[in-house]
């Protein structure tokens, strides 16, 4: 099927082109010549602004719309146009060929509105990329959410998808996470364990560990009494890893590849970034002592003594950053750096990073890094996910992963579903704050957004079942029978096309969550209105229209796929 407003958007342009061949205005630029769907009824179903190109024209407004209409080639998607003042060329689409896209929605099914803005590209989408500290909370569930929807996007707009997930099994976080698991072990093991300062302000104290070492204690005995932290850590990154993919599972989230840090250390990948980038003349070393304090306010520099510095500054950051502690450790930096290094030597067309809000200026950084090695930093976006509250009852439920005290998406997914969850986390613009109203997400009714999209695939299913049960079927429909509600339906169908093309250019994909919505409120008036098996419709209206509704549940299909949503028939 068409993407509508290209497809306007195309005409109007065609029109204005031929009334430039013709002599009738003067030639100018036409970018920028768009259509967009009508907010009311009379300014036909899709509207061009042509006042912006008034001036280039050389004439009124008004008198360039006039010459649009007059130029606006045949087309069979649309029954007539009209200039308005002040200077908008208004479309008003074919009744025939509306009823005609029904077929298009057959044909089409499962992948309807497959568009090829991305054929022939890669894109790699990575998301959720959480230390395999503790069971994924509510923080980076949304990430997760948000990523795989991005995914299934550009997916449906033509691009080969590949999910990635990155994670980091060295460094301070996975070393404590082994020193918490060993004393949970030897406390497993009858053993008592006093603490010092040091390691309860590190001390990850999830119940989880206890389970992890209860396992341990079972399975090794005393065996491990006299080890370090090393063998913990790689325990518990084990056990980590299989209870955070089974959570994605339970939200069908599955990543193709998961990227382990180390290995950027072990192929010898980061020292040769850190080598190119200072043969290029973007590395220096100095104390930070021996840097303004405008630039050398950086945590992890390791003290005064002396560290290996980037010039970010150079590329518009407010300071340079340390890529190598004094220490002879690196930072995050010079890592992420030589990971996007990798990720465009692999061929990918399109990179999008899902991070959280904290994550804004190393993300910065990184392109910074990546545009001193002299490749194609405009590649790489970002989506950027900030923060989740859960309500309960109206009040927020606190949550710190460290003592253990918070909602992980498996709590959420026990307590309402894996549905709401997903419809939830993507309901808003993933760059504000979001409240999860737990109470609204388990209810059973059209209060509930989720409830109310998915009831009405519900609906579509319950008519056909109906239908079996009477010995009712589909055949030779005459569309001609349907009326002005159904082709209504059918205007805002045509609108998916453009939501997927948006989302996945804006890298938005709230946005389907939203239409979704739209769509939801579309249909149930039609369907509390437009009968089809009652006894005073006609057979043959009730055939158009029993095709009518059949394709109605293609698209919820569609959408609530897009969604990572599945598709119930009863409720």
């Amino acid at each position: 099927m068409i993407v509508v407003t290209r497809e306007m958007s195309r005409l109007v342009r065609e029109a204005l082109q031929a009334a430039q061949t013709a002599g009738k205005i003067p030639e100018f630029d036409l970018d920028g010549v768009d259509a967009r769907a009508s907010k009311r009824a009379e300014q036909g179903d899709y509207s061009a602004a042509l006042m912006p190109f008034a001036r280039s024209a050389r004439i009124s407004p008004l008198q360039l719309a006039q010459i649009a209409v007059e130029y606006l080639p045949e087309a069979e998607s649309v029954s007539r146009a009209e200039a308005v003042a002040p200077g908008y060329v208004n479309l008003f689409l074919s009744e025939d060929w509306l009823r005609s896209q029904l077929e298009a929605i057959y044909t089409e099914a499962d992948d309807l509105y497959r568009l090829q803005i991305g054929q022939g590209k890669r894109a790699q989408v990575e998301f959720v990329s959480a230390n395999p500290t503790a069971p994924l909370h509510i923080g980076r569930s949304r990430g997760a959410v948000v990523g795989d929807t991005m995914a299934r996007l550009l997916e449906a707009a033509g691009y080969d998808v590949q999910r990635e997930y990155y994670f980091n099994n060295a460094g301070a976080q996975m070393r404590n996470l082994g020193n918490s698991l060993r004393i949970r072990y030897l406390e497993a093991l009858g053993q008592t364990v006093d603490l010092i300062d040091s390691e309860r302000e590190t001390f990850y104290q999830g119940e989880y560990l206890r389970d992890f070492a209860h396992e341990l204690a079972l399975e090794k005995g005393d065996a491990w009494v006299n080890e370090d932290y090393q063998v913990f850590k790689a325990y518990a990154e084990q056990k980590m890893f299989e209870m955070i993919k089974a959570t994605l599972n339970r939200v069908d989230i599955h990543h193709d590849i998961f990227f382990n840090e180390n290995s950027l250390y072990e192929s010898g990948a980061i020292w040769e970034v850190l080598e190119e980038l200072d043969r290029r003349g973007y590395v220096y070393k100095a104390a930070k002592s021996a840097v303004s304090d405008q630039q050398g306010d950086d945590e992890e520099s390791g003290g005064k003594a002396e560290a290996t510095w980037f010039r970010s500054s150079n590329f518009g950051d407010s300071k340079d950053r340390v890529l190598v502690k004094s220490s002879g450790e690196p930072t995050y930096t010079l890592p992420d750096i030589a990971y996007h290094k990798d990720k465009l030597d692999r061929g990918f067309d399109l990179l999008i990073n899902v991070l959280g809000a904290d994550h804004y200026t190393q993300y910065q950084v990184v392109r910074s890094g990546i545009q001193a090695l002299e490749m194609d930093a405009s590649k790489i976006h970002v989506i950027i996910v900030q923060l989740v509250a859960i309500l309960r009852g109206g009040e927020a439920v606190r949550m710190s992963s460290r003592k253990g005290d918070f909602e992980t998406l498996d709590d959420l997914i026990d307590q309402t579903s894996a549905d709401a969850v997903r419809y939830m986390l993507l309901a808003r613009s993933s760059d504000t704050h979001l409240n999860f109203d737990l109470d609204l997400a388990i209810k059973k009714s059209t209060e509930n957004p989720v409830y109310y999209i998915q009831y009405a695939h519900v609906r579509c299913a319950g008519i056909f079942r109906e239908a079996v049960a009477r010995g009712v079927r589909v055949q030779n429909p005459d569309l001609n029978l349907l009326g002005e509600p159904e082709l209504k339906f059918l205007r805002k169908v045509l609108e998916l096309g453009e939501t997927i093309e948006l989302s996945a250019s804006a890298f938005e994909p709230h946005r389907i969550a939203f239409y979704a919505l739209e769509l939801a409120n579309a249909f149930h008036p039609i369907f509390d209105n437009v009968r089809v098996l009652a006894s005073d419709v006609d057979p043959a209206v009730a055939q158009a229209r029993l095709y009518f509704f059949g394709a109605a549940q293609i698209v919820f299909r569609r959408v609530l796929h897009l969604m990572g949503m599945t598709t119930p028939e009863v409720m």
